[in-house]
């Protein structure tokens, strides 16, 4: 029970040193006040003010070898999470862990409280099932509570998902440095043996997947959420690009990692795959990080990204808001995928057939055709051609802005070319890959 809330206590071996210490100090006290029984009277009382004395300096050292010890365990193991106050104290702590300290970025240290295993395991009553809320390529999410009634979402690394102590960092040190309502909110972490957590602030409504993607559910986003979602994330992404103290590029920016709190607003989330990044110039990584169907050409055939890769991952969510369907899943179709779906509606003058079926909005038919034009603005397959975000971010919020025409996006032309050289037209049969890359070789 003292474990569970957080109360450390000395090993066994730390006590019999001290036990065995102050053993060897009395005992040669002991021999030497033997020793002076022969003593005159004048020189015994000297003796024994000097025993009294070397004896209260032992028992002052021993309590503050205990206090240290005490103190240096308890900073070891953390805070206690069921009883801490996020209203009072949302950032800065006493009791960081040495390795939490060393997450700085241009001199601008990470404070970010540090807790117990025991309090976090507490707070989600031992990562029981009922508490889990959801699973990635990274482990589970389990919703806590405190002792004052509060929630948060825990964030638990699997040890078989191939991230470790690199990829907590990186998500550490990047989202306690941003501040904005379109991001996700991270409370604190714990850090102790094998155990890799993160703890964030509590959304109720899930992530944008769990409606977009469910016959029955999808009906809660009505027009009107769905817009307000697009925008969100735009100034989420915007925020990344270009307002944030890090100049930011998410890398893994998709359905399942858009959060909803109880307002329906998006926050971004998960941040373990994203990069810093300074200047404009594009960047090649010989590792490949992200979703198949999110990310852009020239990061998943060439692993050169930048800024712009962010741009293609949103357009391709952009067209999912709009249709209520994943890019994958038109294996028995004409097209290829969601993109090229949308661009032969488009091509073919029929955008409106894009809409999810759901929507009976009819007076957002022009605000269909302008958005499905900005999504395919953001999917083209040279990253040159691609909108910024802030131009993004312009074309949403006015309706004067000129809009281009776009050209082909990517990924959407190679069905067509196999069937032409095919002489056979079959059904193809392939399973759903929502597979999350965490390593491959680029070419």
């Amino acid at each position: 029970m003292a474990a569970q809330y957080g109360l450390e206590i000395l090993s066994i071996c730390e006590y019999c040193h001290l036990i065995i210490f102050l053993e060897k100090i009395f005992i040669s006290n002991w021999l030497l006040l033997n020793s002076a029984l022969e003593i005159n009277a004048e020189k015994k009382r000297m003796l024994r003010i000097i025993l009294i004395l070397t004896t209260s300096l032992t028992l002052l050292t021993a309590a503050l070898l205990i206090w240290r010890l005490r103190k240096k365990n308890h900073k070891k193991k953390g805070e206690d999470l069921l009883s801490f106050d996020f209203s009072i104290c949302t950032s800065a702590t006493n009791y960081e862990q040495t390795e939490v300290k060393r997450l700085r970025e241009d001199k601008n240290e990470v404070e970010i409280p540090l807790f117990s295993f025991s309090s976090v395991s507490a707070a989600t009553n031992n990562f029981c099932a009922e508490n889990k809320l959801g699973e990635g390529g990274f482990g589970p999410v389990y919703k806590g509570k405190l002792l004052k009634g509060h929630e948060v979402a825990v964030k638990r690394l699997s040890r078989r998902s191939g991230q470790g102590w690199n990829e907590l960092k990186n998500e550490a040190m990047l989202i306690a440095k941003l501040q904005h309502k379109n991001l996700v909110k991270l409370l604190g972490c714990c850090i102790e043996g094998d155990e890799k957590i993160l703890i964030y602030e509590y959304l109720p409504n899930k992530s944008l997947d769990f409606f977009l993607f469910d016959s029955t559910k999808r009906s809660v986003l009505d027009w009107r959420t769905r817009v307000s979602i697009i925008e969100g994330i735009a100034q989420g992404l915007l925020y990344l690009h270009q307002f944030s103290r890090l100049q930011i590029i998410h890398r893994d920016l998709k359905a399942s990692n858009i959060l909803l709190d109880e307002y329906m607003n998006p926050k971004i989330s998960d941040f373990g795959m994203a990069k810093i990044f300074g200047g404009s110039e594009p960047r090649a990584t010989n590792r490949i990080v992200g979703t198949y169907g999110y990310m852009a050409p020239e990061y998943a055939l060439e692993g050169i990204f930048s800024v712009k890769s962010d741009v293609f991952s949103f357009g391709v969510l952009f067209l999912e808001i709009l249709s209520g369907r994943k890019n994958t899943g038109f294996y028995q179709s004409n097209s290829l995928n969601l993109l090229g779906h949308a661009w032969d509606l488009w091509t073919n003058s029929r955008p409106l057939e894009l809409m999810d079926p759901i929507l009976q909005d009819s007076s957002s038919a022009n605000s269909l055709i302008r958005y499905v034009n900005i999504a395919l603005l953001c999917v083209q397959e040279r990253a040159v051609d691609r909108p910024t975000m802030s131009d993004v971010v312009l074309m949403l919020s006015n309706e004067l802005t000129f809009l281009s025409t776009p050209k082909q996006p990517a990924f959407s032309s190679v069905r067509s070319m196999v069937d032409n050289n095919s002489p056979i037209t079959k059904p193809e049969i392939c399973s759903v890959n929502e597979v999350t890359v965490s390593m491959m070789q680029a070419r």
